[in-house]
């Protein structure tokens, strides 16, 4: 068997990056080493209007759960506010259901999707990736490739049997644990996130409103000591309290140090979680995975059609991506640093500056003044701004 492009998972990165693929013309394949695709969950299920904007995609209902207009950011101590900021609004989504529609809108584009199929092996060409070995439902198979392209999340085994270096350490993953729940008391347009020791230290604690007193309830910690409590520990207490009745349960982790050093070698494109493609601050990727697969499908069209599937011209993508969403990474990392430094009390007193003002029109400037009162938060401000 012959493709252009063998693209290593079928979740949001890899359906999309397969979707483009087949639509600039070229013959995809798509391996999902789970036997369903879209199962485990592994996300919360918040989509902003913007994912849906620059994909293409409409926000159908039958994955899209509630309309979100807010987002509550609570305190340690009981500091509060809401924001109704443009750039929060968007969905909750059910994403067994929107990962399926993914992979068969890939499908349908004309791509080969097949689920239950690990990649057990790359097969190389004169030190080029040009094909993988994997086994499936019906047996083992050899399939080459002009271009891999490696969506098979955090850990991307894929991409270190390339020679990338892919791992992240313990320290370097945010460890995540979700209920979905039923019965809960919640404004079903509104997001909210907890801060703080008690809740989820070194991390948040989120609640995602699905409708109906339903929604998906999650606590992300980074762990730097085994004897550290996990996830569980706090969504558990955090649950115990709100009496409601708990539908399901998943569990996975997160890259939030940034991405990795390299995501391209010859024949190989590494990206979304695999790529370490992620917000180190709010740990969302859904969006930052479609915008780096669908610039992957572009590069490795041009570079099929130029007969350039060396690193050189692969670094294409790496270059651009870099320059579209790098610095916003790079950003995002800063904050979450800032806020990791903060005791429980500086973050209250930090949400409680912003009370009753205007969060979409603050300034850089605007915001050093509300601070002036805590200076060591103003100056880790200063340094960052």
């Amino acid at each position: 068997m012959k493709y252009d492009v063998v693209v290593v998972g079928g979740r949001v990165a890899g359906s999309i990056a397969a979707y483009h693929a087949a639509e600039n013309g070229l013959r995809v394949l798509m391996l999902e080493g789970n036997p369903e695709i879209g199962t485990p969950v592994q996300c919360a299920g918040g989509v902003s209007d913007s994912f849906f904007k620059s994909t293409g995609i409409k926000p159908l209902p039958e994955f899209t759960c509630t309309r979100i207009n807010a987002a509550a950011i609570n305190g340690p101590h009981g500091a509060r506010i809401t924001t109704r900021n443009p750039i929060i609004s968007g969905y909750i989504i059910e994403r067994k259901i929107f990962d399926k529609y993914l992979a068969l809108r890939a499908a349908e584009a004309g791509a080969d999707v097949s689920a239950g199929s690990r990649v057990k092996d790359l097969i190389f060409h004169d030190g080029s990736v040009s094909g993988v070995k994997f086994r499936g439902p019906d047996g083992t198979h050899e399939v080459e490739s002009d271009i891999v392209i490696a969506a098979d999340g955090i850990q991307s085994g894929v991409g270190r049997m390339a020679g990338l270096d892919t791992r992240f350490r313990p320290g370097e993953l945010c460890s995540c644990a979700q209920y979905e729940v039923a019965g809960l008391d919640v404004d079903d347009e509104t997001m909210e996130f907890y801060f703080g020791s008690t809740f989820a230290p070194s991390g948040y604690l989120w609640i995602f409103p699905k409708g109906d007193g339903r929604a998906n309830v999650g606590v992300g910690v980074r762990r730097t000591r085994c004897s550290d409590n996990g996830p569980l520990h706090y969504l558990n207490s955090f649950i115990s309290r709100a009496g409601c009745s708990r539908l399901e349960f998943n569990a996975g982790a997160v890259p939030v140090a940034g991405p990795i050093g390299r995501t391209c070698t010859d024949g190989l494109l590494v990206v979304g979680d695999a790529a370490g493609q992620v917000d180190p601050l709010t740990g969302g990727g859904i969006h930052i995975a479609a915008e780096c697969a669908m610039i992957a499908a572009d590069v490795a069209t041009d570079a099929i059609e130029s007969q350039r599937t060396d690193s050189g011209f692969l670094s294409n993508y790496e270059s651009t991506w870099r320059d579209r969403i790098g610095k916003n990474l790079d950003r995002s990392l800063k904050f979450r640093k800032v806020l990791d430094s903060l005791s429980d009390d500086e973050l209250d007193a930090l949400i409680r500056s912003f009370d009753g003002k205007d969060l979409n029109s603050i300034s850089k400037i605007s915001l050093l003044k509300v601070l002036r009162y805590y200076p060591r938060i103003l100056k880790m401000l200063k340094n960052m701004l």
